[in-house]
C-alpha cells in the first residue's frame, strides 16, 4: 500500500510506529471498501453541506453573502453545499462562525447505525423547496401534541402511498 512505502520511507515504520502504521492501514482499507469515487459525493459530504445549506437558510443569508463572508465564490458555497466538493476543516470553522454556530452542528444527525441509503433519500428531500419549507416551518409549530399529530398524519399517509 502506498502509505506504508511512504512511513518506511520516511523512517517512520519503527517498532513503537507499527501499531499506527496497521491502524492507518485498515482505516484506509476500511473507507475504500465501503464507498466508491464512482458513486458521486460521499454521503459525509452530502450531510454536511446538507447542513450547511439548512444553517444559511434558517437565518436568511444567501450564497452570495455567505460567499462575500468567506472569500469565496457563491458557486463554491452550492458546490460545498451539494457535497460536491468536500469542505476543509478551517473553512467549516470560518462557515460556523459566519453562520453563527459550531462545527459541530454541521454533523449533527451522522449516526454510524443510520442506513447511508435512507439518510441520503432524507437530504434529497430537504433540499427541495417542499423539504426547506418544512423545515423552516415546523418548529414553529409551538404545541408538542399538534407537532406529534402532524407526524403521524404524514407516516400514516406515506405508509398507503
Amino acid at each position: 500500500m502506498a502509505v506504508g512505502r511512504m512511513l518506511r520511507a520516511a523512517g517512520a515504520c519503527t517498532q513503537m510506529n507499527k501499531p499506527l502504521h496497521r491502524d492507518i492501514a485498515e482505516a484506509l482499507a476500511a473507507v475504500e471498501g465501503d464507498f466508491s469515487r464512482d458513486e458521486g459525493p460521499h454521503p459525509v459530504d452530502r450531510h454536511v453541506g446538507l447542513r450547511i445549506r439548512m444553517r444559511r437558510k434558517e437565518i436568511g443569508v444567501s450564497q452570495e453573502r455567505l460567499a462575500e463572508a468567506l472569500g469565496i465564490t457563491f458557486q463554491q458555497v452550492q458546490k460545498y453545499e451539494r457535497g460536491a466538493n468536500r469542505v476543509s476543516a478551517s473553512k467549516l470553522w470560518e462557515i460556523a462562525r459566519a453562520l453563527k454556530t459550531s462545527v459541530s452542528y454541521f454533523y449533527e444527525g451522522l449516526a454510524s447505525e443510520d442506513p447511508v441509503a435512507h439518510r441520503e433519500d432524507a437530504q434529497d428531500f430537504m433540499l427541495t423547496g417542499e423539504g426547506l419549507e418544512l423545515m423552516a416551518a415546523f418548529p414553529r409549530i409551538t404545541q408538542p401534541a399538534l407537532r406529534r399529530k402532524l407526524v403521524e398524519l404524514v407516516r400514516t399517509v406515506s405508509e398507503e402511498s
